[in-house]
């Protein structure tokens, strides 16, 4: 199934890479684990993951480049042992999040089967400028026409 570009009209100048980053949400569509995104502030964002079975060297969280990567590998436990019935998969996944620029994470904590990952949003500084409009056909660089 083709789909039309979202950002294809050329009113969007330089976001060609916003679809590529939503190519890359769309592949990570699995769900597991679960997750809640809460807004705990005007500022301030909580990411938790539900890793129950997970202790904190089975968990690995990086970040790269526009992207939060969080990534669960749990250790075989099941030699010597007789399941005669196992519900309880431990299975790994690998869970991303893209991230605007300027987004902080500021850390993370295990609590009772609960990942939490810390994020800050620093407000924008409002930028105002003005263009310079010139009588020559070109624009001016650096001082010459």
């Amino acid at each position: 199934m083709s789909r039309s570009p979202v950002f294809g009209s050329p009113l969007f100048l330089g976001f060609d890479h916003l679809e590529q980053m939503l190519d890359r949400v769309q592949k990570n569509a699995d769900g597991y684990p679960p997750y809640n995104i809460e807004q705990i502030a005007a500022d301030r964002l909580r990411i938790t993951l539900a890793v129950a079975g997970f202790a904190m060297e089975d968990l690995q969280i990086t970040q790269e480049d526009n992207q939060l990567v969080i990534r669960g590998r749990q250790k075989d436990d099941s030699e010597g042992r007789v399941f005669l019935h196992r519900g309880i998969a431990a299975r790994q996944f690998q869970r991303a999040f893209v991230i605007a620029e300027g987004i902080e994470i500021e850390g993370a904590w295990l609590d009772n089967g609960l990942l939490h990952v810390e994020l800050r949003r620093p407000q924008p500084e409002v930028r105002v400028r003005t263009i310079q409009i010139n009588g020559r056909n070109r624009p001016m660089v650096d001082g010459q026409a």
